[in-house]
């Protein structure tokens, strides 16, 4: 059986039957962020400047491969950048957990072990970000903090909102959760700072593209090849990502027979 975001993407009519509770989603949304606005829930301002990076919909956009360029630009920049994550699917017995390379997965989450050998910076991860982020400033010498997938985490206040889309799935159906991919309506997209496409972006939003170069051997991290050592050969392809689509399509462009293995996200 078809996973409910395939009918999203492929725009069902099937979905409308889910549109009175889309409608309840959008009212809890709605009181949630005006909740925080007015002072009902609270909001915390960190002494350093945060960036967050998130979307608006459900699914893989590419956010966690920018997160890690925009740190190593901030990093070429000057500045000593921390990173916090909500520690997606981590089994810990107490939060804020600090991440290393070499941290347990199952612990702290897939994505932030991931984020922490490409960034090499201090990361915590916690379902309250701004704990994740109080302990980084307490224990490193951070000086500006990026939130990874933190753009509905409103007790976290921030100076930069970048939101990622996905340059071709786009928003679906259009529709709110659990009738669509929505997490917030489309009108979101005019408050943050910056949107940027994975893809081809149009008018205000900046495109961005993923390149596919080499393949890196989870036995030994140190050994690699290009991508074109694989020209022509068939491969097994596992995905376990939000979007395996895009993964599947960049081995083909490089001219790879693909045998196609997806799992469902983390």
């Amino acid at each position: 059986m078809k996973r409910l975001e395939y009918y999203w993407y492929l725009r069902s009519p099937w979905m409308i039957l889910l549109t009175p509770l889309s409608l309840v989603y959008r009212i809890v949304i709605w009181l949630r962020r005006y909740a925080y606005r007015f002072g009902l829930l609270a909001s915390h301002k960190l002494p350093v400047p945060v960036i967050v990076v998130g979307n608006i919909t459900v699914g893989g956009t590419g956010k966690t491969p920018l997160v890690a360029w925009i740190v190593n630009y901030l990093k070429t920049a000057g500045y000593h950048p921390g990173v916090v994550s909500r520690g997606y699917r981590g089994k810990a017995g107490s939060w804020p957990q600090q991440v290393r390379p070499d941290s347990d997965p199952a612990m702290v989450g897939d994505e932030a072990v991931l984020l922490a050998g490409i960034c090499k910076c201090p990361m915590s991860v916690a379902p309250d970000r701004v704990a994740a982020a109080a302990a980084l400033i307490e224990h490193n010498d951070c000086d500006i903090i990026v939130s990874d997938d933190g753009l509905q985490h409103y007790a976290l206040q921030r100076d930069v909102e970048i939101a990622v889309v996905d340059g071709i799935r786009r928003y679906g159906n259009g529709l709110s959760l659990p009738a669509g991919p929505l997490r917030e309506p489309l009108k979101r997209l005019t408050e943050v700072d910056i949107v940027v496409v994975n893809g081809l972006g149009g008018g205000s939003e900046f495109p961005m593209k993923m390149k596919s170069e080499a393949a890196i051997s989870l036995i030994d991290g140190e050994k690699q090849c290009e991508l074109s050592d694989f020209y022509g050969q068939p491969v097994h392809a596992v995905a376990a990502i939000g979007n395996p689509d895009r993964f599947f399509s960049s081995l083909r462009q490089a001219g790879i027979l693909v045998e196609e293995h997806a799992f469902p996200d983390h």
